[in-house]
């Protein structure tokens, strides 16, 4: 549905986008991943027609974001909430409407029927400005989707939500997903990237990695040690060979090592060492925030 090819941006010289190659099909919800100053926002907004690639080309399947006839195929949420905070929630969905060009009557139908999924409802006569984090990003969400587009496209639409929030938003992406919706979503959370069909993992302006989310968990390359002792030291596994990284979480330490075989009686005996009591040493399946990790260092190096 969408195929992007050899597409590379830059901004006074420095390289925001080099060389990519992707296709999003059609019934997808596909997964931009990376750090900050990845080159997320810059490739979705190629793809949404709003700058121009210095080189490559972006293809829609019946077109392109830019051209008339597609307008009505077509949704895009930007990184920031940008509607009228002094208009109110229907207000600001009746502006967006008629630049689609839609009848009121329309504007009406279609705005009730998502703020009812998104559980605005009760609020289409509030002002923007005075809802909550979550329900700004649903309003932005409902504008994007008024011309029922075909294709959906957001740039980190949960972020600085709170975790229901969060969780409600991507249940509404899941319902319109299963009504045939192909969406394309760049996100900072690994749990959301858990969520999606397929992953592209952006680094420095490079598709880096792409693929399922289980296929990247089940081609990790290391092991990982889930850790239980009485001690809340950060850096209690520092300097140890064995150790590849180490976070603590909580109660456990998430330790990757290089050999999981050997790696748990290692540990063992540096923490009987140390006399800090184990209360459970396990191997655990990597996350996707070891596997994103990884991949990052690697770029690094």
């Amino acid at each position: 549905m969408i195929k992007i090819e050899n597409v590379s941006k830059s901004f006074a010289n420095q390289k925001a986008v080099d060389n990519i190659f992707l296709e999003i099909k059609q019934g997808e919800i596909f997964g931009l991943v990376g750090p900050d100053g990845a080159g997320k926002t810059t490739l979705l907004r190629m793809v949404c027609g709003l700058i121009k690639p210095d080189s490559g080309t972006i293809q829609f399947s019946g077109g392109s974001p830019g051209r008339q006839e597609k307008g009505e195929t077509f949704g895009y949420m930007p990184q920031k909430f940008s509607l009228y905070g002094d208009l109110t929630v229907m207000e600001n969905i009746q502006f967006f409407g008629a630049m689609y060009q839609l009848d009121r009557a329309t504007i009406r139908q279609r705005a009730d029927e998502i703020l009812t999924i998104a559980n605005l409802i009760r609020f289409k006569d509030r002002f923007a400005d005075h809802l909550s984090g979550g329900m700004k990003q649903k309003l932005a969400l409902t504008c994007a989707l008024i011309s029922r587009p075909e294709i959906l496209v957001l740039d980190e639409p949960t972020f600085g939500v709170d975790p229901e929030s969060r969780k409600e938003f991507w249940l509404i992406l899941y319902r319109l997903n299963k009504e045939g919706m192909t969406i394309l979503v760049s996100t900072p959370y690994m749990d959301e990237a858990e969520l999606c069909t397929k992953i592209g993992f952006i680094d420095r302006g490079k598709v880096v990695a792409l693929d399922t989310p289980g296929n990247l968990k089940r081609g990790f390359a290391y092991h990982i040690l889930e850790v239980k002792v009485a001690a809340r030291d950060p850096h209690l596994f520092d300097g140890l060979d064995e150790v590849l990284d180490a976070s603590f979480f909580g109660d456990k330490y998430h330790v990757v090592v290089k050999n999981g075989t050997a790696a748990p009686e290692v540990l063992s005996r540096f923490l009987l060492q140390k006399e800090i009591n184990i209360l459970s040493l396990k191997s655990v399946s990597a996350s996707m925030e070891d596997v994103f990790v990884s991949l990052a260092e690697k770029e690094v190096v």
